[in-house]
């Protein structure tokens, strides 16, 4: 295990994530490595100071009145014209579900599925020797390499100079498929940028959605999905979508 392999799982070793074949992979590197270990004390030690300085923020209680006063009140008893335009309401529900509603919760449930998918992958990114298949910071040297590899190399963006370091690349598998993963880093934590080709040249707005602990930013762009993955801020993650999308933009992607 290398010391920026370690330093990705310092943090979910600390916070109870890693199981036992994890746990033991980073102790026997930290007992041979003085500055991991350094860093594992400091990152303790500042969660210690965390937990005992009482960070937390509790919301005034004027607040929730302010919240419960803006709320729309229920009736007790609705009138009959309320429950006319509920049952109204529940036939035009029952049209739409037989001409075509159905198809839309099926994508919806492929949507999740994938979801699902990209964090696994992003999971097995994380474990020692699997993050990248080409270790390199130059975009001329990370895009060429998915040649051959894909149907369509996927767009490799620079963004160090905004604080999203490109770290390489490798092939991973979401959906059944081979898709390019394209790895950067904030800090010490790994954004993958997962790119796969679609049917569609449609634009689709960004959209951010939490799962399983991970923030996930998807959007499609000029035939191709992408998912950005990472334990960042959602902020953070929003930034990293909007930069990237910028760079396209401009022309500046390799």
């Amino acid at each position: 295990m290398t010391c920026d392999e370690a330093e990705v799982l310092l943090h979910a070793l600390i916070d109870g994530e890693l199981d036992a074949s994890h746990i033991r992979d980073v102790e026997n590197h930290l007992a041979g490595c003085p500055r991991c270990a350094a860093a594992l004390r400091d990152y303790r030690n500042m969660s210690k100071m965390m937990a005992e300085g009482d960070v937390r923020y509790t919301a005034p209680a004027a607040l929730r009145q302010r919240i419960e006063a803006a709320l729309p009140q229920l009736k007790a008893s609705p009138d009959r014209r309320a429950v006319l335009r509920g049952f109204a309401m529940g036939s035009a529900v029952s049209a739409l579900a037989a001409t075509g509603l159905v198809a839309i919760v099926l994508r919806q449930d492929d949507m999740e599925r994938i979801q699902a998918e990209v964090v696994s992958a992003h999971l097995r990114s994380l474990q020692a020797g699997h993050l990248t298949d080409v270790v390199s910071t130059d975009r001329h040297t990370v895009k060429p390499w998915f040649n051959g590899k894909l149907d369509v190399a996927p767009p490799v963006v620079d963004l160090t100079a905004q604080g999203f370091t490109l770290i390489g690349g490798r092939l991973d598998y979401v959906d059944a498929r081979p898709i390019g993963a394209i790895v950067y880093k904030r800090r010490s934590h790994v954004i993958n940028l997962f790119v796969a080709q679609t049917v569609s040249t449609e634009h689709h707005a960004a959209k951010t959605d939490a799962l399983q602990g991970f923030n996930i930013r998807r959007w499609s762009e000029r035939g191709l999905n992408y998912w950005a993955i990472s334990d960042i801020a959602r902020d953070e993650l929003a930034e990293f979508g909007e930069k990237f999308e910028a760079a396209m933009r401009t022309g500046s992607a390799g």
